[in-house]
């Protein structure tokens, strides 16, 4: 496991003390109101869950059951909450809010919607897009319970202009590379539709949270030999295990296409998609000085023999 830096921690600490404090965590009640954050959202998850229970509600909020006892018990004092038995089950009780306690939660609930809507009010619509596409990649990257799932599929109509545009963006952004290169892509992308054998090429287009994030095509270069290409992922969705993900699917379609072996060229400045080549068991097998897109850069090819795991060995 990668060691988790200083700087990394820091950066994370901020964000949590930055969003606290917009959302009032650290205020003496929440959204000015006599409850807290726990109360606050304890009353939230009795309101919209059926028949819930205090242990479930003690492990789905990680709460200590006493803690939580105590809570509840104060709710029930100010008449905010009935507990009722259960029918299945006369040794669990059901947690209820009163007519009273949903009076209560209920301008909170406001409230909270009229926050995030405050928030996000001074946002343009991309940035808005981006702060929900981030949050997305953030509980997808911790493992949160139902977060979005990183799906594969084939092109389709608009999907080369979405890769012809975001490789000549990306790769002036974070490379300098000039337009040359996105004219390349735009080559490569055209050629692929034009000459596409379904049989032995595919494109893949990657999605996540219904958003584009990457791309990688398979092409033939020969009868045995495929070329891997265009592989690019998007900079927010870095972390998910996408390049992992379209490399290694573009692997395996090659070896059931029948290819005995796949070529790649790319620069030694590609760090990331290097080291996703090599952990796949694609090796270096040359490099070259040339200068290309406006800038001086070295080219590598890589190979990966596909012979050796789909042949049995002959006795």
């Amino acid at each position: 496991m990668a060691s988790i830096s200083a700087a990394q921690i820091a950066r994370v600490r901020a964000f949590n003390r930055e969003y606290t404090r917009r959302i009032g965590v650290l205020s003496e009640g929440l959204l000015d109101s006599p409850y807290s954050l726990t109360e606050a959202r304890v009353m939230y998850e009795i309101a919209h869950r059926r028949d819930v229970t205090a242990g479930e509600l003690a492990g789905d909020l990680d709460l200590d059951r006493g803690y939580l006892s105590r809570l509840l018990k104060g709710f029930e004092t100010k008449k905010l909450l009935v507990r009722t038995p259960s029918a299945e089950d006369g040794r669990r009780q059901h947690l209820r809010l009163t007519p009273a306690g949903m009076r209560v939660f209920a301008p909170l609930e406001k409230r909270s919607q009229e926050q995030v809507r405050d928030m996000f009010s001074t946002l343009d619509e991309e940035r808005r897009r981006a702060v929900m596409v981030a949050m997305d990649m953030i509980e997808g990257a911790l493992g949160v319970a139902g977060q979005p799932q990183l799906t594969l599929r084939a092109h389709r109509p608009g999907d080369m202009g979405w890769v012809v545009q975001r490789h000549g963006e990306i790769y002036h952004q974070e490379y300098g590379f000039n337009e040359e290169f996105e004219a390349l892509v735009a080559e490569i992308a055209a050629a692929f539709v034009r000459k596409l054998d379904a049989a032995r090429e595919h494109c893949w287009i990657a999605e996540y949270a219904g958003r584009r994030v990457g791309s990688i095509f398979l092409v033939a270069k020969d009868a045995t030999t495929a070329k891997l290409r265009l592989l690019l992922v998007e900079p927010d969705a870095r972390g998910l295990g996408v390049g992992r993900t379209l490399v290694a699917e573009c692997v395996r379609f090659a070896r059931a296409a029948g290819y005995r072996k796949i070529v790649l060229w790319t620069q030694d400045n590609l760090t990331a998609a290097r080291r996703i080549y090599s952990n796949e068991g694609f090796v270096k097998t040359g490099q070259e000085l040339h200068r290309s897109f406006g800038q001086e850069l070295v080219a590598e090819t890589w190979e990966l023999e596909l012979l050796a795991t789909d042949e049995p060995t002959q006795s």
